[in-house]
């Protein structure tokens, strides 16, 4: 038998939902723990999403295997990701670097930084260093450093082609002066910065970090 994914005390507009259902915050990570919350994600973090057009109700947890849920599922042009099997590999090396290695670090910098009752100068300090460092492995991915030109994007052939890859990254890197790094720290990585520019041009990155995502 299947676990029951929804409770009486799950919110009605979770347990009714139709289709593809994303509870979330704007916030770059969040936590809630009721009981009707764990049994979609026992980990207890935003966000999750539910595909409810699957029988029973399917919830996936941890946004790279949310996207790469999606990119399967819902993008079967691969508008978003790649047929050729070496980028597809690309793409999926650049998310799960950042997954692993970027927003742990930079999580941590904001933690220590802000949240923390006690500012400690070695965790803020080694936190800080890590998170340029990664963003120094962005810049050389960028910059095309090794190879024949500059890439527009993360992954994928020439200049590359937006992807999962980016969209993973992107709404950590692009909140560096909220992290607390200066103009001039990340003045070191020009082509991270053309980056962050390039996706916020885009019309729908623009309507996902707009009023209606911001609304508490």
């Amino acid at each position: 038998m299947a676990p029951q994914l929804y409770t009486d005390e799950t919110p009605k507009d979770v347990s009714s939902a139709k289709g593809l259902h994303l509870i979330t915050m704007s916030t770059p990570n969040g936590q809630a723990v009721q009981d009707w919350f764990l049994r979609l994600d026992p980990n207890g973090r935003i966000p999750v999403i539910i595909d409810n057009t699957q029988d029973p109700p399917f919830p996936v947890m941890e946004t790279s295997a949310e996207m790469l849920y999606l990119l399967k599922a819902y993008d079967k042009e691969d508008k978003f990701g790649f047929k050729d099997e070496l980028e597809r590999n690309q793409c999926l090396q650049w998310t799960f670097f950042w997954h692993g290695s970027g927003a742990p670090y930079q999580g941590q910098v904001n933690h220590f930084s802000r949240a923390a009752p006690e500012k400690i100068p070695y965790a803020i300090n080694r936190f800080k260093n890590e998170t340029l460092r990664v963003i120094g492995v962005l810049e050389i991915q960028l910059s095309g450093k090794y190879s024949d030109e500059p890439r527009e994007f993360l992954a994928g052939k020439g200049k590359g082609k937006y992807s999962v890859a980016d969209m993973k990254t992107w709404p950590w890197v692009k909140g560096w002066e909220r992290t607390g790094f200066s103009k001039e720290e990340m003045d070191a990585f020009p082509n991270v910065l053309k980056w962050i520019d390039r996706i916020a041009e885009r019309p729908a990155v623009k309507r996902g970090i707009g009023e209606a995502y911001n609304q508490s």
